[in-house]
């Protein structure tokens, strides 16, 4: 099992976690697990020059830094395809719940294959509150709540309470109950079943908001209420009652009895932790470089347009590309590690190529008259682009290979998840233990220029300028001018690793400008004067300062 912590500021139980099994010291050493190991723990956690209060790159176990709502389920899904034996344990606050990322994710389980992919196991976690209202979620009558979950294609399962001891038990016999539904699921498709698309379990956790905190500080109620959201009282040294309710407060999980006078956890409690890499921070899945495996590559020139001279050959540049697509989603069918995700746009962008080999991932019903669909497809089409993003992050972040394509005017529906990711990536660049990751690859097309009956709302390049403004040692933007180039770019973007790869190629039959070998040489420079198109050298000739 691997662990998504959604909620915005969920850092503490996966920084606690890791530090309690000895993962975080062992990827800190400096961070022992003792008194002196307790101190710097704190003492970093939510501080500058430290760690976030969420789950950022540099805590072990995560792939989902949870810093803005709304990709939880999409990123837990993205992480399951192609990793039968995982389970993605995803937890998703109620604030986080009223997102639309999140919403449209819920649908993923139409595209979960319980033959060849793992299984995620959602826990809604409904403590009532965000920062200063209620929750949605938590406020609606409990049938009503259970006929949304099943009206999306799971079985809940609710636990509820706020005494904690019969709270864990509740909790420990839910979790097993719903792990052997899983268990069942997979052995009876993996038996070869009915092939009907299943109902997969998830968890409702109703508890306080700041459960196990102070009831009341100042005559005000703070467990169970909104204003335990943040920091539930400030000045400790000036106001001795806000000191004393504190300390009440830390004392009530009775330390003493679970570390020993060094600081340290004590046996019978480091004893209940998994071992190796079965620990929360140890999971090679949450660090998905030490399992990436190259993707096997046809040689791109095979694919070339075969050009006279500059102009002499029309064709569609992304129709070219599919070929090549197609040959890599064929060789590495076998290794499980490739996918095409993309809003419903795969064969509108000349990409239908890829059907020869495969069809659209579909558990849900089909009909007579549906072409493409296939339980084990490995095109991804769902008409969110926060899914799709949110799925092939998953996916890379968990050491795979995937290209995502999209209409232009619509990237940018993704703006804030791109810089999300950007951000990651970054932060990874720091941090010596994170291995390079497979680069997330967008194509852009049905582009600006060429919109030839779309029209107007189709017409926006923006998504370049944002790009661009992040540092130039985690994203590429490439305008390829023709087929030659963009296989040339496609090539090099799908062996890269640790970047954001954005190409912008028109899909529509245009004239072709270069041989594969000009367009090699025209990549390889990045920028450049065609002599033969360019009449500049009279101008410069003709200047007066020549």
């Amino acid at each position: 099992m691997i662990f998504i912590a959604g909620p915005g500021h969920g850092g503490p139980a996966m920084i606690a976690s890791t530090w309690l099994d000895g993962s975080y010291s062992e990827t800190y050493p400096n961070v022992s697990r003792d008194a002196e190991g307790m101190q710097r723990l704190f003492r970093q956690f939510s501080f500058p020059g430290g760690v976030g209060s969420h789950v950022t790159a540099e805590v072990p176990g995560s792939i989902h830094e949870g810093g803005e709502l709304g990709y939880a389920v999409a990123h837990a899904y993205g992480a399951a395809f192609d990793n039968p034996d995982l389970i993605v344990a995803c937890v998703i606050g109620d604030g986080e719940a009223e997102t639309g990322p999140l919403a449209a994710a819920w649908h993923s389980n139409k595209f979960l294959n319980p033959v060849t992919d793992g299984a995620v196991l959602p826990i809604l976690h409904l403590n009532g509150y965000k920062i200063a209202n209620p929750a949605v979620l938590a406020r609606i009558p409990h049938a009503e709540l259970e006929a949304l979950f099943v009206g999306y294609g799971y079985r809940p399962h609710f636990v509820e309470g706020e005494e904690p001891a019969d709270m864990h038990r509740q909790m420990a016999a839910t979790l097993d109950t719903v792990i052997g539904e899983i268990r069942e699921i997979q052995r009876a498709a993996r038996a070869g079943g009915t092939g009907e698309r299943p109902c997969w379990p998830m968890i409702v956790l109703r508890s306080p908001k700041g459960w196990t905190g102070p009831k009341e500080v100042d005559g005000k109620k703070t467990e169970g209420s909104w204003r335990s959201h943040q920091v539930p009282f400030g000045d400790t040294t000036g106001n001795p009652q806000h000191l004393q309710l504190l300390e009440q407060w830390l004392r009530s999980y009775r330390p003493e009895e679970l570390f020993d006078d060094s600081g340290a956890p004590r046996p019978e409690i480091a004893a209940l932790a998994p071992q190796g890499a079965r620990r929360m921070g140890s999971n090679p899945h949450a660090n998905g470089g030490l399992l990436l495996r190259d993707l096997r590559l046809p040689d791109f020139h095979d694919y070339a347009v075969d050009l006279p001279q500059p102009g002499a050959v029309a064709a569609e540049a992304t129709r070219v590309l599919g070929g090549f697509l197609r040959d890599v989603m064929r060789d590495n069918m076998d290794a499980g590690n490739f996918r095409v995700v993309g809003p419903d746009e795969t064969a509108s962008n000349r990409l239908g190529a890829l059907f020869e080999v495969t069809g659209r991932a579909w558990q849900a019903e089909r009909l007579p008259e549906d072409e493409g669909l296939a339980q084990e497809g490995r095109v991804m089409e769902i008409l969110s682009e926060h899914t799709c993003q949110g799925w092939l992050e998953g996916y890379l972040l968990t050491g795979r290979h995937g290209f995502f394509s999209c209409y232009e005017a619509f990237i940018h529906i993704v703006d804030s998840m791109f810089n999300q990711h950007a951000k990651w990536l970054e932060a990874c660049n720091d941090i010596p233990w994170r291995r390079p990751i497979s680069s997330l690859n967008y194509l852009l097309t049905s582009h600006v220029w060429r919109q030839d009956h779309n029209g107007f709302s189709h017409q926006d390049p923006g998504f370049i300028d944002h790009v661009v403004n992040k540092k130039a040692d985690i994203i590429r933007v490439y305008l390829p001018p023709d087929a030659n180039t963009l296989l040339c770019i496609a090539d090099r973007c799908l062996r890269s690793r640790n970047l954001v790869n954005v190409i912008v190629a028109g899909k529509q039959m245009q004239a072709q400008w270069l041989d594969m070998d000009a367009a090699v040489k025209h990549c390889a420079a990045g920028i450049g004067i065609w002599e033969w198109a360019s009449n500049d050298w009279q101008a410069v000739a003709a200047s007066p300062t020549w």
